[in-house]
């Protein structure tokens, strides 16, 4: 996935879609300027792709809403207190089918578990059932409006006292903690159907000591897909993220990311585009299973793009 600046697609952007190089581009507020000139906008992304494009925006709730102007209104918090998560979520799906968006970065799976956790505000419950029942009900609510929900950021970012985007993180939870407790609101996303999940970029030392979550096989592949049985889309959270640059650079990241299992690798960054997409090809030209494992990737974006026409 791309990310651009300005309130127009740039002529290489027109290109990269039209000729199926990469998923589709994320866009931010300063892409957009009213419901008309988005609607118009993430229209033409769609139209000039080979996929048709994912276009895909955060659209949580509440201040977490790149569309301003289309639900939810509230946060997940209140969503949940208020007993409208369900319908929260189909009627921001609608407004977002309406303006051509077809991906929303939503809805948050994490629970706090710690003092001081950094996404608290952001989430459903402080309870891991609540969290898991809200989770499914958003779920099917996106999917009933016809946008695809990806559940973020897995396997859980509730025990983080710091945003990945800031900092590196890395989460003391037990490997049983996060199976019986952190991993509830994703199961429960799985079983509604999620399309997406996103992969976070903490550290969980008992799960993997060595590599950040986005990164890790025994995260993605053992955990996420051969535990879970989920063979949906995994995109990762921002290449940029401050919790990645700390490793590693763009290109080292992408590569670490499919070895890993994921399926789209989020690129918000000015020139990580081009960066990524260079390294991923030399790196699948050279090797064979790293181009199989491309291949299987491609196959699952290819019919998540088709199943949104």
């Amino acid at each position: 996935m791309l990310r651009f600046a300005g309130t127009s697609a740039p002529g290489y952007v027109r290109r990269v879609l039209s000729e199926g190089r990469a998923a589709g581009a994320i866009l931010f507020r300063d892409n957009l300027t009213g419901p008309g000139q988005a609607k118009a906008l993430a229209g033409r992304l769609r139209r000039g792709s080979a996929g048709p494009a994912l276009v895909m925006v955060d659209q949580e709730g509440g201040d977490v809403r790149i569309l301003p102007w289309a639900p939810p209104d509230r946060s997940q918090p209140a969503q949940a207190a208020a007993g409208t998560v369900r319908e929260d979520a189909e009627a921001a799906a609608r407004a977002l089918r309406a303006s051509n968006v077809t991906v929303s970065l939503a809805p948050v799976g994490d629970v706090a578990s710690v003092p001081g956790a950094a996404l608290a505000g952001r989430a459903f419950s402080t309870d891991f059932q609540a969290a898991a029942d809200a989770m499914a009900e958003s779920v099917r609510g996106w999917r009933a409006g016809r946008v695809a929900p990806a559940a973020k950021h897995f396997p859980g970012l509730g025990g983080a006292v710091t945003n990945t985007d800031d900092g590196p993180a890395t989460i003391e939870r037990t490997a049983a903690q996060i199976r019986s407790q952190d991993l509830l609101p994703f199961r429960a996303a799985i079983d509604a159907g999620v399309p997406l999940v996103m992969a976070g970029h903490a550290l969980y030392p008992a799960l993997d000591p060595e590599r950040i979550a986005s990164q890790s096989r025994p995260i993605i592949q053992g955990l996420l897909r051969d535990e879970l049985g989920y063979d949906g889309v995994v995109i990762t959270d921002s290449t940029e993220a401050a919790a990645v640059q700390a490793l590693t650079g763009v290109q080292e990241a992408a590569l670490r990311n499919v070895r890993a299992g994921v399926d789209i690798v989020l690129t918000t960054g000015r020139g990580s585009y081009i960066q990524v997409y260079r390294a991923l090809l030399a790196e699948a030209r050279r090797d064979p299973a790293f181009r199989a494992r491309v291949r299987e990737s491609a196959e699952r974006v290819v019919a998540l793009q088709r199943s949104l026409r």
